[in-house]
C-alpha cells in the first residue's frame, strides 16, 4: 500500500516538475529577449532626434513610385516573385492564415512580459525628452516617420493590386489571394 502511494505520488508530481522546468526555461528566454532588446529600447530617443532611422526597403520605394506598374510582370511566376518581395518587407497579407503558434502558454506569457518590459523601457527613455513632439518635428524624425508609413501603405496597395492582376490572369497564390482557386483550362 505504501509502495503504491509512493509510485502514485511520483506519477502525479512528475508533470508538475516538468511544467515548472518549462516555465523556468520560458522565463529565462524572456529575460534573454529583454537583454537583447534593451539597447534598441533605450536608444529610442535617437530616433526622436533623427540620429537613427529605419531604412525604407527598396521594394516599398518602388511601390510608392509606381504602384500600378505591370512592366515585366507578364507571367504568374513574376507576379508571385514580386508579391513575395512585398511580403518580405511588409509581413503576411491579410488574406493569409497566421502561422500556428505552437508555443507553450508559459512561453507566450514570457514573450508578452518581455515585450511589455521593452515597451516600458522605450517609453521611459523617450519621456526624458522635453517637448518631444517639437523635437521630432524640428529634427525631421516626424517627417521620416510619415515617409515610412506612406511607403508601407504604397506597398500594401501594390500587393493588393498585383494579387488582383494575378487573379485576373488565373494565377495561383501567392500571385493571387490565398483563397483563389485558378480555373483549370481545357486543352484542345
Amino acid at each position: 500500500m505504501i509502495r503504491t502511494a509512493f509510485i502514485l505520488s511520483i506519477c502525479l508530481a512528475a508533470p508538475l516538475a516538468l511544467g515548472g522546468c518549462a516555465a523556468m526555461r520560458s522565463a529565462g528566454e524572456g529575460a534573454s529577449t529583454v537583454r537583447e532588446g534593451f539597447v534598441d529600447a533605450a536608444a529610442a530617443p535617437l530616433e526622436d532626434l533623427n540620429l537613427r532611422r529605419d531604412e525604407i526597403p527598396t521594394v516599398l520605394l518602388q511601390a510608392e513610385a509606381a504602384p500600378y506598374d505591370t512592366r515585366n510582370l507578364t507571367r504568374c511566376a513574376s507576379i508571385a516573385a514580386e508579391v513575395r518581395r512585398l511580403d518580405d518587407a511588409l509581413g503576411p497579407d491579410a488574406d493569409e492564415q497566421p502561422a500556428p503558434d505552437g508555443r507553450l502558454m508559459s512561453e507566450r506569457a514570457s514573450d508578452a512580459a518581455a515585450d511589455a518590459t521593452l515597451e516600458a523601457i522605450r517609453d521611459t527613455a523617450t519621456d526624458f525628452i522635453p517637448l518631444r513632439s517639437w523635437v521630432r518635428r524640428l529634427s525631421g524624425a516626424e517627417a521620416h516617420s510619415r515617409e515610412v508609413q506612406a511607403a508601407i501603405q504604397a506597398g500594401r496597395l501594390r500587393r493588393a493590386y498585383l494579387k488582383g492582376v494575378g487573379m485576373q490572369r488565373n494565377c495561383a497564390p501567392p500571385a493571387a489571394p490565398s483563397w483563389f482557386q485558378p480555373e483549370r483550362r481545357r486543352r484542345g
